[in-house]
């Protein structure tokens, strides 16, 4: 896969896909701008080239047709105005491939920026219709991708657009290579030993993962509501946990095949249990041998902390996908942020999936001590599952 560095951008309109779908408060602003800030060294590098450039992005899933100003870019043109710091040359399309956008790319200068509006506004994007895409590929002469959280979905200007461009004009951003690069050379020649600490809610969406992850890994570490179906496997009591029942045989499958490897398996000793789906009921410390039949369980206990630390003190590379727990909810976040801190403390290579990982490793204030942060929940897990990413195939067809 070529990256932008291996073409002749000098003086050229290059289209750059970005993933600007960061989160925001019930007041609309900005809680987390790592996305945008990934994006930054691509389009520094295309505006040192005296490129004219066009950022392209979704953000938030609005109706198609239906424009709506709470999912409109505007609030990431402000905050790339500031990062950027060449506020005067970032305007912001009021569509997406409308009157508005092609008289502005046709007035557009060298080392100027254009945002297109939401890219979800038109029914083509999600559709992948190959004739928006055609719309989005003439405004450009070089298409860059530089948006890894998406390169899971196969949509027009990730994977249909690319076809109209050959391999001498169309390459990927310096976040994707860092990306795909950073996860497929550390899941396929990782320094030992490797750890894996797998949480989230459910069994279902980690399973290809975990499969793929027992392959590779020395041990894994299972967190969050998905350990509970893997107790329950166990024969374990776990009242009102979530569960996935049609999946405990598959995860009694799992354990067996680790057990096989020899990869060490670890779930959680204890459990922060209480009797509702509430923020502010009574809680406990319970072993996971104990939990009461009506009571549910929405943490991992300090015991389960202590030892998962001890799992993870003489890792050499440790990827992490998926909270221990509620973690939205401080009275249930305790052990997800623990993890985090043990996790950064430790002298491995550090890889955190995107999505709710990246925020907790955000809330714990730990984000700069890991070694990566990714910037794509799916995409992330679809690159441990060994998937073949849509985004990243079309570059290098």
């Amino acid at each position: 896969m070529k990256t932008i560095k291996d073409l002749d951008i000098t003086g050229k309109t290059v289209f750059i896909r970005c993933d600007f779908n960061v989160p925001k408060d019930e007041d609309g602003n900005i809680t987390d701008d790592r996305r945008i800030r990934g994006a930054l060294q691509t389009i520094r590098y295309c505006v040192d080239n005296d490129c004219k450039i066009i950022l392209a992005s979704h953000f938030d899933r609005p109706t198609a047709g239906v424009y709506e100003d709470k999912y409109s870019l505007k609030i990431v043109v402000a905050r790339l105005k500031t990062l950027l710091k060449i506020a005067e040359k970032i305007t912001l399309a009021d569509d997406v491939v409308g009157v508005d956008a092609k008289a502005k790319i046709a007035a557009l200068k060298a080392r100027e920026v254009l945002v297109l509006e939401n890219l979800r506004y038109e029914a083509g994007e999600t559709k992948n219709d190959e004739a928006f895409a055609k719309e989005l590929a003439d405004m450009a002469d070089i298409y860059i991708n530089d948006a890894f959280g998406v390169c899971h979905r196969a949509h027009a200007s990730v994977d249909a657009m690319v076809k109209f461009f050959d391999t001498e004009h169309r390459a990927a951003g310096f976040l994707l290579s860092k990306e795909v690069n950073f996860f497929a050379k550390t899941i396929e020649n990782p320094m030992r030993p490797f750890v894996a600490v797998v949480g989230g809610s459910k069994v279902s969406g980690k399973l290809e993962a975990l499969r793929n992850l027992i392959e590779k890994v020395d041990k894994v570490i299972i967190g969050g509501g998905m350990a509970f179906t893997f107790l329950k496997a166990q024969g374990y009591e776990i009242g009102t946990s979530l569960v996935e029942n049609d999946l405990l045989d598959e995860a009694r499958t799992i354990m067996i095949k680790a057990r096989k490897k020899g990869v060490k398996f670890y779930l959680p000793v204890d459990v922060v249990v209480t009797p509702e789906f509430s923020e502010h009921g009574i809680s406990k410390y319970l072993p996971s041998q104990e939990i009461p039949k009506d009571w549910m369980g929405l943490d991992i206990g300090p015991a389960s902390s202590r030892l998962f630390r001890e799992v993870l003190n003489d890792a050499q590379t440790i990827i992490w996908n998926g909270p221990m727990g509620v973690y939205e909810w401080d009275k249930f976040s305790k052990g997800s942020l623990k993890m985090s801190h043990d996790i950064a403390d430790t002298h491995a290579t550090t890889i955190v999936g995107g999505g709710d990982t990246a925020d907790v490793a955000q809330k714990a204030g730990d984000v700069d001590e890991m070694t990566f942060v990714s910037t794509g929940g799916g995409a992330s897990l679809n690159l441990i599952e060994g998937k073949v990413l849509p985004g990243i195939e079309a570059l290098e067809q």
